[in-house]
């Protein structure tokens, strides 16, 4: 009798039933899991990896090989695992040193409610387009004003969605962003031409954002339930309990400058750690070097007598962010099993066989990459995946390459918060301390902007053909600008 796991066995190409059984498997223990039974993501999402190697194994994969796809999965992802992994530490050492309370009690001084939303969005657009990187902005800003959102009364969703507004918007707009850089790489196309043709929906996207938070922001405020009290307290306890000094502004500064100046985002946040960790002893009392040590591991604990301050200041540490890791690791094991065997290209390609304009391929090409935020969830997998399998597509349809990095950044970057396991939606959920589910409704840029990208194409905006000498260019395998 052999033994399926180790002996060697014709290798069969995925049919399309192959991969729907696999995907539909996974949504539905996913689903049954996290709607019905309240549980975590990680186990249903195992369950899916299970599904997804007796696949592999039917299509004559011996162990030893599904085994590698799954390592080369989690691979891909670990920039974003080590990211999760330092931030953390860095969250924990910010509010020790003091740095996040400053944050909180000069934005709390600074904001009033009418405005707040709209500033949120303003203030995460600028750092993240100075930065390049959302989750550096979400984990430094974005968490600051979550608290100066609760001291103004403002409902946890809405500021989430202001925030993610702003980091998204800069992050996928900013030629020092990861993902504005890895689109135009995998269609074709330089970055500043990317840049430049996302401009067009990109910005109808974040106008209708703006005024959306600025007309709920001005209703909210106006209605009376914002209780204005709740901040004075907070600024309160914040002053009782910390030293608050300019000073301790400096490691978000030296995070912002450190990656505006092309510092990669790992030793980029870790100087950021770094600095607050060198700060902590000097403004706060009983920050020793053991406490560094110990909020970096397991976070900061706040005790006071404002119980909600205690409530929004316990959080950070490596341990609070072992989750998100571990989600991430079970996820990339299934997004490697489903590259690697071919299953995800089966599905593009039953897609791509229906599509006869132009409008129909950046359609069909938005939904891939949230397909792939979904079923591979990792931001980089859905710009990647799609990229390299709709080029040849878009060649042959002589659409020019901007067309489908436009598409790719327009879907694969900013719906990758909107998927609960997704590796950015337990960053959120883990660093911002807002489930997906609560957050999701008020993310108004990251839902609007493939719907906007797609609805100019069909307008013919987004959509350009190339010259014969760009298509020549295209053939040849060269950039086209």
């Amino acid at each position: 009798m052999k033994n399926i796991f180790i002996d060697e066995r014709e290798i069969k190409e995925p049919k399309l039933a192959h991969a729907i059984f696999s995907f539909f498997a996974l949504v539905a223990v996913m689903s049954v899991g996290i709607i019905i039974f309240k549980v975590d993501p990680h186990i249903p999402m195992f369950a899916g990896v299970i599904v997804a190697a007796i696949v592999a194994m039917t299509l004559g994969y011996k162990w030893e090989t599904i085994e590698k796809m799954m390592i080369d999965g989690i691979g891909k992802a670990m920039q974003s695992i080590l990211i999760l992994a330092i931030v953390g530490m860095m969250v924990g050492v910010w509010l020790l040193s003091g740095t996040i309370p400053t944050m909180i009690y000069y934005g709390l001084k600074l904001l009033s409610p009418k405005i707040f939303l709209v500033a949120a969005v303003l203030i995460c657009s600028i750092t993240s387009l100075a930065t390049g990187t959302s989750w550096g902005t979400m984990g430094t800003m974005g968490l600051a004003l979550m608290g100066i959102g609760h001291g103004l009364g403002m409902p946890i969703g809405p500021t989430a969605g202001a925030v993610l507004a702003g980091a998204y918007f800069g992050d996928k707009m900013s030629p020092l962003s990861d993902t504005t850089n890895l689109a135009p790489a995998m269609a074709g196309t330089d970055v500043f031409s990317h840049v430049k043709y996302m401009l067009k929906s990109t910005i109808v996207a974040y106008v209708i954002s703006l005024v959306f938070f600025g007309i709920y922001g001005f209703l909210h405020a106006s209605t009376g339930d914002v209780d204005t009290s709740q901040a004075q307290i907070l600024m309160d306890g914040l002053a009782q309990n910390f030293n608050i000094s300019p000073i301790l502004l400096l490691p978000p500064l030296v995070v912002i400058l450190a990656i505006a100046f092309k510092v990669p985002a790992i030793p980029g946040i870790t100087l950021g750690l770094i600095t607050g960790a060198i700060l902590a002893p000097f403004f706060q009392s009983g920050a020793n070097f053991g406490a560094i040590l110990d909020c970096s591991l397991n976070g900061f604990v706040c005790e006071t007598d404002v119980a909600a301050l205690n409530d929004l200041l316990s959080t950070g540490g490596l341990m609070n962010m072992a989750s998100s890791i571990l989600m991430t690791v079970i996820a990339m094991m299934f997004g490697g099993i489903m590259e690697d065997t071919g299953q995800l290209a089966v599905i593009i390609d039953a897609i791509t066989k229906r599509i006869k304009t132009a409008a129909g391929l950046v359609g069909a090409t938005e939904l891939t990459c949230i397909l792939s935020n979904v079923v591979m969830p990792e931001q980089y997998i859905s710009i990647l995946v799609p990229g390299r399998m709709y080029a040849p597509a878009y060649r042959k349809a002589g659409l020019h390459p901007k067309c489908l990095s436009n598409a790719l950044e327009s879907a694969g970057t900013v719906t990758s918060c909107l998927v609960p396991w997704n590796t950015c939606g337990m960053f959120i959920m883990a660093t911002l301390g807002v489930s997906t589910l609560t957050y999701a409704p008020w993310a108004v840029f990251n839902y609007l902007m493939p719907i906007v990208t797609l609805v100019m194409a069909y307008m013919g905006f987004t959509v350009t053909k190339m010259t014969d000498e760009e298509q020549a260019r295209a053939d040849a395998g060269k950039i086209v600008s």
